[in-house]
């Protein structure tokens, strides 16, 4: 297996190549195969961006009938996202956001009162420079051991910021709903974080708690965009040297003819169960999933600083898991940052946004231990 199997950053694609070029170098990385043994054997990626089972419907036809929803296994869950009510959250907190604004401060409020009428024990955790909304359900039987979900809920001055990241909130409190049907062995902790665009300073702030109490989180997954798709070709781009470094990734989305159709993961060694679970989910319900293993050599390297530019990287740093779910930004968005045009809900797919929560609530329901 390649020592990083593929990458797809949330910044500039010049820079992330460089970066990773002079990474490689240093580490001693190949772009031939070569064992790593960090990390898990090869995942196939399925029904993943190349395959043909179709744009529009994303539905494997050789996968059978999926089931109602229930809560007696995560596929069960998974049917019971509730599409309207992610497109209506998206919709109220698509709107300028900074830190201390009116608006910063009702989504704020909408996430606590949310997570408070699900049956959560809310907590404002307020740090020096923020607040980041908390939400704890107890385990069963493991409570001791935490399952974390979490979103940002800020973002910058004059943009409304549908995909970045008002998709990841609308997804994490509709899971928060949907994963309330189930009991689990493990806790479940939802999570809105604050300051996520000056620096991961709400999710760094948690995580330093959080090992400082000595918390247990077994798996911890990230939104940061996951709404904006377009199935025509060539509408995905690829870092600037990405062929050369990782060529089965980009022949399998050339093979796609280049379409920006697909879910990607990011993931650390010891996620790598997790994100195993969510390609099994990910190919069980037809939406197209890239996966994006980091060996552990890499994790705190600054030489790749673009793969580290969202709340997972928080608890990397703190020896924690951190699974990133992202549409890989301004690679098929030129909206990222209302850069090349604004960032509103009119350009995104709530078909999308919708499989993508699917997808996450079947994994971290089978993660907090619910049987397959």
């Amino acid at each position: 297996m390649l020592s990083v199997k593929c990458l797809l950053t949330h910044e500039g694609p010049g820079r992330s190549a460089a970066r990773l070029l002079a990474a490689l170098a240093v580490l001693g990385c190949a772009t031939t195969p070569t064992p790593d043994a960090s990390l898990p054997a090869d995942i196939d990626a399925g029904s993943d961006a190349g395959s043909d089972a179709g744009h529009d419907a994303f539905v494997r036809p050789d996968a059978g009938p999926l089931p109602s929803c229930g809560n007696a296994t995560p596929l069960a869950l998974s049917q019971c996202i509730d599409s309207a009510r992610y497109q209506t959250d998206l919709e109220a907190i698509a709107m300028p956001r900074v830190p201390a604004s009116p608006h910063w401060q009702a989504v704020q409020d909408l996430c606590a009162s949310r997570l408070t009428s699900l049956g959560f024990a809310v907590e404002r955790h307020t740090y020096e420079t923020g607040v980041n909304v908390i939400g704890v359900r107890a385990g069963t039987a493991d409570a001791t051991h935490e399952v974390l979900l979490g979103a940002h809920y800020d973002h910058i001055a004059g943009c409304d910021g549908a995909d970045d990241n008002a998709t990841g909130v609308a997804a994490t409190l509709e899971l928060a709903r949907v994963l309330t049907m189930a009991s689990y062995p493990r806790t479940l902790v939802v999570a809105c974080w604050d300051e996520e665009e000056r620096g991961l300073v709400g999710s760094r702030a948690y995580a330093t708690r959080a090992m400082a109490r000595g918390e247990l989180i077994d798996a911890s997954f990230t939104f940061d965009m996951i709404g904006y798709t377009n199935d025509a070709p060539n509408s995905q781009t690829l870092p600037g040297g990405f062929s050369a470094l990782f060529r089965a990734q980009a022949a399998e989305v050339a093979a796609n003819e280049n379409r920006a159709d697909f879910i990607a993961v990011i993931a650390d060694p010891m996620s790598s169960t997790a994100a195993t679970s969510l390609e099994t989910y990910a190919d069980r319900i037809g939406l197209p999933f890239v996966p994006i293993l980091v060996p552990a050599s890499l994790l705190d390297s600054p030489l790749i600083a673009d793969l580290r530019r969202s709340d997972q990287a928080s608890f990397w740093d703190r020896g924690y898991p951190g699974v990133f779910i992202t549409d890989t930004s301004e690679f098929r968005y030129a909206a990222y940052h209302c850069r090349g045009g604004p960032d509103v809900v009119a350009n995104l797919s709530q078909h999308f946004g919708t499989l993508v929560a699917s997808m996450t609530v079947a994994g971290v329901a089978q993660a907090l231990g619910l049987s397959q």
